[in-house]
This record gives structure tokens, sequence and C-alpha cells, in this order.
């Protein structure tokens, strides 16, 4: 059962719902109680709900604000789970703020970011993982990204969560049902199906785990560090990378000084590639500054590419860039200029390696596939939920109650109480235990009109 939780407000809002700027068309959103008696103001009359209906948007004197298409939508049955109104009409700036302060005029009150979503979630029309979805939809960059974000919303990552539930609630009951007895009088057949049923929820959230880790790196992407000595080819493999010349690229050392940022994709996977100064003791003193950004840079990355020369392997100065790296950060090393070569680069067996020419191309599918493998993806078949962090730490914490629970299984009391707990984590993820000021966080970030 879902936690009290604050009632949607009485007011009646209104927002332009479709995007800055000129366009087509545009939309002005109103839901709340006194929605027909404002769609009577603006069109006249009521319009037949579900029903697009052409007419005029008239301001108060009855003249013509606008021509387009309203649709009235009946509580329950609508977005919000109110009495919902859409104006569409065409998509000028002036025309649609003209619509706009008309529904203000009849009695509507300007929707802040997140509040027509925020009112479904409260009417039970969404739960929160669905909610958090929409903004995701919206937010997507790339295709696997939409498809992800479209699958959490349709209910797919909240049909998981929620079978999870019922099955840390069958093995709530049964334990519930052995502590009225002594420990004598329990059955070996129902602590045999206690051990199975407990086995298959952290199966289960271990799958779910992996696949929400999968979506949330959809979501924020993945912060990769170019690094190495100068003119070993850095910022020539950002723009291989990039497909475009986004960085400068020069025979004379230190050409790059700061952080050069790019957003990627590769499989559909949002990657921000960062090309660094090159790694040297250096007397000048900007260089030297950027020498020292791109330490701080690195220690903030998710994986950090060394690059080295194939020509001479790595030298004593790559071991001692290799001994500054942070340890607890996965790095992969990248071989590159193998065109100049007449055999192959030795192979360095000590860590996960690449041999590429950045001139010619070759070599460079090989670094994109062991690129998204350093960072964590998986290539999956049924498709990764669109995760956030939040969602990634709620199961992690479950997981953790529920291995505290296999450690104290001869203690019921306290095997149900980690069972609860780790219920109770797995709620937070759809929103039936809630904080409100996490509320107010996440819709705070939605657009306005959504």
């Amino acid at each position: 059962m879902r936690a009290k939780l604050p009632q949607p407000s009485a007011d009646t809002i209104a927002a332009i719902a479709t995007a800055q700027g000129r366009g087509g068309i545009g939309v002005v959103r109103v839901s709340g109680r006194h929605t027909e008696t404002l769609a009577c103001g603006i069109l006249g009359k009521l319009p037949v709900a579900r029903h697009a209906t052409c007419g005029n948007f008239l301001d108060e004197n009855g003249d013509i604000l606008d021509q387009g298409i309203a649709l009235f939508f009946s509580a329950p049955h609508s977005y919000t789970g109110e009495d919902v109104l859409e104006l569409q009409g065409h998509g000028g700036p002036a025309v649609l703020q003209l619509v706009l302060q008309r529904c203000l005029d009849l009695g509507a009150r300007l929707a802040q970011p997140g509040e027509f979503t925020q009112r479904a979630f409260l009417n039970d029309k969404l739960d929160l993982a669905q909610a958090e979805s929409v903004a995701d939809l919206i937010d997507a960059n790339t295709t696997e990204a939409a498809r992800s974000a479209m699958r959490s919303l349709r209910g797919e990552f909240s049909a998981v969560i929620h079978g999870m539930v019922d099955e840390l609630i069958s093995l709530r009951m049964l334990v519930e049902a052995m502590l009225d007895f002594p420990e004598e009088d329990v059955d070996t057949v129902d602590l045999e199906r206690r051990n199975a049923l407990l086995g298959n929820v952290r199966s289960h959230l271990q799958h779910t785990l992996a696949t929400a880790k999968q979506g949330s790196l959809l979501r924020e992407g993945a912060h990769v560090v170019i690094a190495g000595q100068p003119n070993v080819g850095k910022s020539s493999l950002l723009n291989r990378l990039a497909g475009e010349e986004v960085a400068l690229v020069s025979d004379i050392p230190g050409t790059t000084r700061d952080v050069i940022r790019q957003a990627i994709q590769i499989r559909g996977v949002p990657l921000h590639v960062m090309d660094t100064a090159g790694l040297r003791e250096s007397a000048d003193a900007v260089e030297s500054m950027g020498i020292a950004r791109a330490h701080q840079t690195m220690h903030r990355a998710d994986l950090i590419l060394l690059l080295l020369d194939a020509n001479k392997g790595i030298t004593a100065q790559d071991e001692g860039i290799l001994a500054g790296l942070p340890a607890d950060i996965p790095r992969l090393l990248v071989f590159n200029k193998i065109d100049l070569m007449e055999g192959g680069a030795a192979v360095i067996a000590s860590a996960p390696f690449v041999r590429v020419s950045v001139k010619t191309g070759a070599g460079m599918d090989e670094l994109r596939g062991k690129l998204l493998e350093a960072v964590g993806w998986r290539d999956q078949e049924s498709g990764a939920f669109m995760a956030r962090e939040r969602h990634v730490r709620a199961l992690a914490q479950a997981q953790i109650h529920l291995e505290r629970a296999q450690t104290v299984l001869d203690r019921a009391e306290l095997f149900a109480e980690e069972l609860r707990l780790a219920q109770r984590s797995l709620n937070e993820i759809t929103g039936e235990f809630t904080p409100d000021d996490l509320l107010g966080e996440i819709f705070s970030r939605f657009c306005i009109g959504k």
C-alpha cells in the first residue's frame, strides 16, 4: 500500500506544453476541477470529450485570439486523472502567450515544472518510476535511451519491481507464520520453501540491478578521459571518435592546454569524451595548469584511455604516467600509429589494450567495442530499463538487506526485519514510500507543461 502522499492541489493549472520558439503547432494544456468552466469561456462551449473539435479561441470580448483544435478529457480518463483541456493552435510565441493569458484570466494559474506529471502520479495514473521516465524520454539523446525510457514508461521496470515485492511479501508471510511456532515445531518443508523463496528473490534482484545499471549508463552516459604524453595522437583520437574536427591537431608539443569535451554515442550509448593536455614535466606556466587540470579530470572519470606510441611500446615516461593514474578508475591502453610499424605492437598482458591507427582508422571498431565493455555496457536482447541513480541505490540497498537476511536465517526476528527493509527499499523506486522533499526535487526538474 502506498504511503500517505500530499493531495493534488485544487487549483486549475495551465501552461504552454510545446517547446519555446516558433513552430507549426503550439499546445496550451489545462488541468483541474474548473477546466469545464474555463473551456466554455475560451471556446464558447464544452467540447465533446475525447473528440477533436475545431473552433475559435476567444478573448473576454468574444474576439478571436486563434483558431485550432480543442481536445477535452474528462476525469479520470486523462493524463493527470483530472479534467484536461488541450488547445492546439498556431505555434507562434505571441499567439501562444495570448491563449495562455486568457486561460489565466479565466481562473487558472501557471503550472510549475512537472506539475502535470506530478498530478498524474498523485492520482495513481503513473507510479514514480513511470513519471520519471516521462522526463527521461524527453531528455533522451540517443535512440537506445529513448527506447529504454519508453520501456520504463510502459511500466516494464515497475512490473519487475512489483514482482520482487510480491515475492518478498510471500516470504514475509511465511516467516511471520513460522514466528508463531517454536523452532522444534517448524516443518522442514517450510524451511526449504523459505530458502527457495529467498534464493529466487535474490537472483531476480541481482539481474534487475545489472539491468538498471545499464539503464543508468544510457541515461547519464560515461565520462572517458584521453590521456598520454604529448604528440601521441590524443586530439586526433578525439576527432576520429567524434567524426569531426573538434580539437586542434599540431606537431608542436603542448598544443592542447585545456580539457576539450565532446559528446559522442557508440551503439546508442552516450559518452562524454575529454581530450587533455599531454602529461610531461613543463616549465610553461599555462601548460602546467593544463596538466594539473588533466589530472583533476582523470580523478572524476569513469574510464581513462591511455594513449601510447605503438612504435615505442611502454616507455619509462609511460610507466610514470601509469603509476600516477587513479587506482580505482578503469583504464584501457591504446597503442596508436600501427600504420607506421612493420610488425605488431608488443602484447601487454597486465592491462586491457587495443592497437589502432588514428590516422587510417584501423582498429577503431575494436576500440569502440572495448571502450563500451570497459565502461560496463553489455548488449542485452531484452533491452535495459531507463534507470536513475536513485533506482540503482535503492536496488543495491535491497540487495544488502537480502544478503544480511541470508546470514541470520536462524534468527527469525532479524530475518523478518531485513526482509521488511528490503521491501521498503524496492517500494521507494515506484513511490510506495517516498519523502515529500524527494518528490519536489524530482518533479522540479521537469519542463513546464509536462
